[in-house]
Parts: C-alpha cells; structure tokens; sequence
C-alpha cells in the first residue's frame, strides 16, 4: 500500500456539498454572531464570511477579534439535525470498506457533530479516531503543525499519510508535510496526486 493512515476530512467530503448540511450550519452560525455582537443580519453575515477566509473559520476570527467563548458556539452552530438531511449510504460504507489502512476524521467542526454524521451515513464503524476544533486548541485547518501532531499521535510519518478534503488550502498544508492527497471536487486544476468528484470513486481511482 501507498499509505498507512488515511486522513478524511468530513463535511462536504463524505457527503455532497449541496446536500443542506452546511446551509444549515451557515444559518445558525450567521444568527448567533448577529446576537453576539449586536448587528444586523447582514453585518453579521459578512463577518461569518470574512473571518472563514481569514482564520479558516468564523469562530477563529470571533475568538481573536471579541474574546468569543467557543464551546457555546460549537454547540450551537452544530445543533441541525443531520437526521433530517442525510440519510444512511451504502456505497460510501463499501467505498470505505475497501479503503486500506487506519482511517481518521480530521475536522473543524465537533466531536458530536462528526459523530451524528458517521451515525447517520451509517460508516462510524470504519474510523478508528476523531480529531475535531478542539484537538489542538481550536486552531483550525489548515494548519500544518495540527497536522503534524495529529500525524505523530497517530505513530505514522507524513510520507505514508493520505489527507482526503474538499479544500485545496488544507492539502496545500498536506503536501507541504509530505503527505498523499486527494481532493474531492468537480474541478480538478492538477496540483493533487488524485482528484474525484465523490469520496465513493476513491478506493477504485487510487488503483490499489
């Protein structure tokens, strides 16, 4: 095999982008940064947005920027009824299935969140770890040091790791560590060593 660890990141890379998890997720996070800091809707909208691209998320920039206390906003960004939305998927399971290697979440969302997602899909079985917000500090992805730590917490070395995201910001991290990366995505620009539309064509696209 290629790699000992697959590192997998978890929303809008397990499951379609479009599916309404992250609207969901976006909405809430929108309204409580609007109750926060006093502001309007769209004030509030433009921060949520402002502080993702600056700090990779908006609760990064809430914290630096007003002192924000993070784990009511975790809680409260993350509280949208996965159930309601997706549903369990057996192709991904068996996609999984022939998946070789140690298999870990690594995410910016919550252990719980991440939790009901496998739990609804139907795939918790199939990861040995979580690494959420809070494994290193809530810095978020992509950062390199996070990635190494999570890395050597997991006894493997960069160059036997595969790092699975939707983002191309948080392989550029990957690939600068050593590591294999694919990006999910329905535009592919070249610089990964694999790319695919949905995680379930990855096992048979990696030729393993």
């Amino acid at each position: 095999m290629p790699f000992d660890l697959a590192v997998i990141d978890l929303d809008n890379t397990l499951y379609a982008a479009d599916n309404g998890v992250f609207a969901r997720m976006d909405k809430r996070m929108t309204a409580f940064v609007a109750k926060e800091l006093d502001v309007d809707h769209k004030e509030a909208d433009r921060l949520r947005v402002k502080y993702w691209k600056e700090y990779g998320t908006t609760l990064r920039g809430m914290m630096l920027h007003h002192g924000m206390e993070a784990e009511t906003f975790l809680h409260d960004v993350h509280d949208i009824d996965a159930h309601q939305i997706l549903k369990r998927d057996d192709e991904l399971d068996a996609a999984l299935a022939r998946l070789p290697g140690r298999k870990v979440i690594h995410t910016n969302g919550i252990l719980e969140h991440a939790e009901r997602i496998l739990d609804v899909l139907g795939i918790a079985h199939h990861f040995a770890a979580i690494y959420d917000i809070r494994f290193n500090n809530y810095i978020p992805k992509p950062c390199k040091e996070t990635l190494a730590m999570l890395i050597k917490a997991e006894g493997c070395t960069a160059e036997r790791t595969l790092v699975v995201d939707d983002m191309a910001d948080n392989l550029k991290v990957a690939r600068e560590l050593g590591c294999k990366t694919v990006w999910i995505t329905h535009e592919p620009d070249g610089n990964w060593d694999y790319h695919m539309p949905r995680f379930h064509h990855l096992p048979d696209s990696l030729k393993l």
